[in-house]
């Protein structure tokens, strides 16, 4: 029977929110799946016909670690998506690379050598900006400065940073996270903060709902994820694209090619077209 392991890490060992609904749309499919922490050492990926990275949710606190096992894992079997897109996908530096290509939030670097000019040059470039780690998840240690005598940024995690403005609009529509699955887009769902907040994440309040897939948000998106497989000069398997509304247009404001959640407990028929995509691969794989 084809196996397919569905990568997850130890806190959440039944793999993400409303994962039976994968795992039941792949076995109907002939596909036999089961999750596994990434870091186990105890696991063969040799002895899978694909692995599937989905709820790796700690890849950002040990990054190095998660893309040294997404090369090792590729050396003996296939892995959507892969090693180098996510080596580049971890470092939200890719918002710079991608500019010219696609809209998106304008985005500065910042880090530890000039801290202090880097978020100068936000302030002095955007009024209130948004200052979070370039390798981070789950909107956790985003902070929303408008001087730098800001008390929140004694809240910094550990850099190096991006620099954006705050994006007002996330606080009235919310953002738009749109799902591509071999270059189409296949649904979408819309999430709100709560009040006070721009950060959409349940953790902090946010809700998120299944809405019906518009024109402009699948004509956005996968023109973004068109470019970014361009740009990195392969096919890209899957990806969330996060949109906003700023400056008059939707606007991307983040690429998620590693492990993006399918939202599969707010729109189970998510699983569906993924486990065509999983099966497409497994196909062309033999």
């Amino acid at each position: 029977m084809t196996t397919v392991l569905l990568a997850t890490f130890q806190l959440m060992p039944e793999g993400e929110y409303g994962g039976e609904h994968l795992v039941a749309a792949l076995a109907e499919r002939d596909v036999h799946t089961r999750w596994v922490s990434w870091d186990d050492p105890a696991v063969d990926w040799a002895d899978a016909d694909l692995v599937v990275v989905r709820s790796t949710w700690d890849y950002h606190r040990r990054c190095a670690d998660f893309l040294a096992w997404a090369r090792t894992v590729e050396e003996s079997t296939a892995l959507l998506n892969g090693a180098e897109v996510f080596t580049w996908n971890a470092d939200k530096a890719y918002l710079v690379e991608i500019a010219d290509r696609i809209p998106t939030v304008p985005t500065l670097l910042a880090d530890d050598a000039d801290l202090v000019g880097g978020l100068r040059a936000g302030l002095e470039a955007f009024g209130t900006i948004v200052v979070k780690a370039r390798t981070g998840a789950g909107g956790i240690g985003v902070v929303v400065i408008d001087s730098l005598e800001d008390d929140r940024l004694a809240g910094l995690t550990a850099g190096p940073w991006v620099v954006q403005p705050l994006v007002e609009s996330v606080r009235t529509v919310g953002e738009t996270s749109v799902f591509v699955l071999d270059g189409r887009a296949v649904s979408q769902v819309d999430k709100l903060p709560a009040a006070g907040e721009i950060r959409v994440h349940e953790h902090f309040g946010g809700a998120s709902r299944a809405v019906a897939l518009t024109d402009p948000a699948r004509e956005a998106a996968e023109h973004a994820i068109a470019e970014a497989s361009r740009l990195l000069g392969r096919r890209l398997d899957y990806g969330r694209v996060d949109l906003m509304e700023y400056d008059g247009r939707l606007v991307a404001g983040e690429l998620e090619l590693i492990e993006p959640g399918l939202y599969l407990d707010v729109h189970p028929a998510n699983a569906e077209p993924f486990a065509d995509l999983v099966v497409e691969r497994l196909e062309q794989g033999r």
